[in-house]
């Protein structure tokens, strides 16, 4: 007995939880509950509904349907477009509300209900089918949400959508109106640089001879030449610095990317940099390397670059001073840090934070150092279009330290071509056949053993080299090779320009020049042999590939002298 009253309890409270949860979801005042017969008539118009709609339950309730409070366009849309998509005619009104609902299919759409005032609102409708025990249908219930905030919402993203997209085009415009005057005056200061580079190599080539002519100069006129050829060279150094940033700005400099060595590099530098630090008492110190190390990187930018920082570090040193550079490779043994440490004063933060912007000397200008302030900002693009790092740090009184950080690489290496052998046999020159010989100019000592190694197995063939693309005009017109293979990036003159010289020479215009470069888009490449290269060679060197255009360019030269035939 006791058991039953307690199942009773627990039913009346299963009851008056479930009448109570009933009561508060008809009484919400957030969302309307519209609950209809089988045939559409509104049978129970909760709060929320009221309080949406306008109507009170008794105007409604066994009167209408919830179709003769929505937008009739809308109702007369939806039975046209269920039509179509379920295959069956659909007749405008209720049943175009609750169509989907009736066979089940779960149906939550976008209608617009028209309140007792005539007002009008954007509401979210969920509809499900209500049904008896025996499955039969009995009513709908419509559960609708009030959609204004967030088609408000929608509305607001569109117009701001639309306002971004038009700052956007604005944007765009001004960034292209911006490029185009950017190029313009790269383009103005490329050609301008260029044609200033004739009256003053005039000038620095007769003053140079007016203080080696006979008889020599008075100390009046020589001090007048000190000062015409100190003017010239800064002019011609200000002239480089413009160019080289002209030529970044405009996106026009080519970068040769390859695996170079950097000891070499290094000293390289330091034979270019200690007669200037030893006329000023600065002591010079460089890393001694116990093993090669390769950074990934153009051989010319990179000295360029070090260059620089330490023409900087004495220049802006103290008087018997030092200038130490040091390297030192990440933890992840990904990257190598070069730094440029010196005993000058230091800069404060201020400058530090002024660094790298063009023309901006930090003070100097009144100094008797003569500077451009365009150095460091050419510097740093370099680095940067080498995809590295510059940076600086620095204590007053102390010193500073400038460092450029960049990305290890692996030494050069053969790329032997898939089926090729991987060693190369000997080869044997006939009795009485002539020793060919071959010009190769490149100023990345890896590239030049790795071709050596090559040509040592053709010893029908002869290796001269030259480091720059002057000296190998110079060797090219002297010994007449019979081929010659050209780097592209080379100090001084580019081996494009080298080429040109050696094709407007009658003695040299016959000889088949191969390009051999890092630059290996395919722009590149129909660029060079647009310009004249026999074949345009990429870096790494393929051995299969290297050998037959060597081989070609051999045939071509005996035609033009018959007596290199075998």
């Amino acid at each position: 007995m006791a058991q039953r009253n307690a199942l009773h309890v627990q039913r009346a409270d299963a009851l008056n939880k479930s009448g109570a949860l009933q009561s508060a979801i008809f009484n919400s005042a957030n969302f309307s509950s519209i609950a209809t017969d089988a045939q559409g008539v509104i049978q129970i118009f909760n709060v929320g509904a009221e309080r949406m709609l306008g109507y009170t339950a008794a105007e409604v309730v066994n009167k209408i349907t919830p179709a003769e409070i929505s937008d009739p366009q809308e109702v007369v849309a939806r039975a046209k477009s269920l039509s179509v998509e379920l295959e069956t005619e659909i007749t405008p009104g209720f049943e175009a509300l609750v169509f989907k609902a009736s066979r089940g299919i779960e149906d939550i759409y976008e209608l617009t209900y028209i309140r007792k005032d005539g007002s009008r609102f954007p509401a979210v409708v969920s509809v499900t089918a209500l049904r008896d025990d025996s499955n039969t249908i009995i009513g709908y219930l419509l559960i609708g949400t009030d959609n204004t905030a967030r088609m408000r919402i929608e509305a607001e993203r569109a117009r701001l959508d639309q306002v971004l997209q038009a700052k956007n085009i604005e944007l765009e415009a001004a960034r292209k109106t911006a490029d185009k005057a950017n190029l313009a005056k790269s383009d103005f200061l490329s050609s301008m640089s260029h044609e200033l580079r004739s009256p003053l190599n005039a000038i620095l080539g007769f003053a140079q001879l007016m203080e080696s002519g006979t008889p020599l100069p008075t100390p009046t006129q020589q001090a007048n030449i000190d000062q015409i050829l100190r003017a010239g060279w800064y002019l011609l150094e200000l002239i480089n610095e413009i160019l080289d940033l002209a030529l970044i700005e405009s996106g026009k400099l080519s970068m040769s990317m390859e695996p170079i060595s950097l000891p070499d590099v290094l000293r390289d530098c330091q034979t270019m940099i200690e007669p200037q630090a030893q006329k000023r008492g600065i002591q010079m110190r460089f890393p001694q390397f116990d093993a090669p190390r390769f950074v990934e990187a153009d051989r010319t930018r990179v000295k360029q670059v070090v260059v620089n920082l330490l023409t900087n570090a004495i220049k802006y040193n103290r008087p018997n001073g030092s200038v130490e550079v040091t390297c030192d490779t990440d933890t992840d043994a990904h990257h190598v840090r070069i730094s440029v440490r010196d005993t000058g004063e230091g800069l404060s933060p201020p400058k530090i934070a002024q660094l790298f912007q063009p023309f901006n000397r930090l003070g100097q200008e009144a100094s008797v150092e003569e500077g451009t302030g365009i150095g460091l900002v050419v510097s740093k693009r370099l680095v940067e279009l080498m995809g590295g790092a510059i940076g600086a740090h620095s204590t007053l009184g102390v010193g500073s330290v400038f460092w450029v950080e960049l990305n290890l690489a692996e030494p050069p290496q053969l790329v032997f071509d898939a089926h090729a052998p991987t060693e190369l046999p000997l080869s044997r020159v006939p009795d009485g056949a002539q020793v060919r010989t071959l010009l190769y100019v490149e100023d990345n000592q890896a590239n030049m053993e790795l071709v050596a190694q090559l040509i040592a197995r053709r010893p029908d063939i002869r290796l001269l080299s030259a480091r720059d693309g002057t000296r190998g005009v110079a060797l090219a017109r002297t010994h007449l090779p019979d081929v010659i293979l050209m780097d592209i990036n080379l100090p001084g003159i580019s081996g494009t320009q080298a080429l040109k010289i050696l094709q407007e020479d009658f003695s040299t215009q016959h000889i088949p020049v191969l390009a051999l470069s890092a630059n290996a888009m395919p722009r590149d490449i129909e660029k060079g042999l647009e310009v004249g290269f026999f074949r345009y060679l990429t870096k790494p060197i393929k051995i299969a590939e290297f050998m037959n255009a060597l081989d070609l360019a051999l045939e071509l030269a005996a035609q033009h002298n018959p007596t290199l035939h075998d």
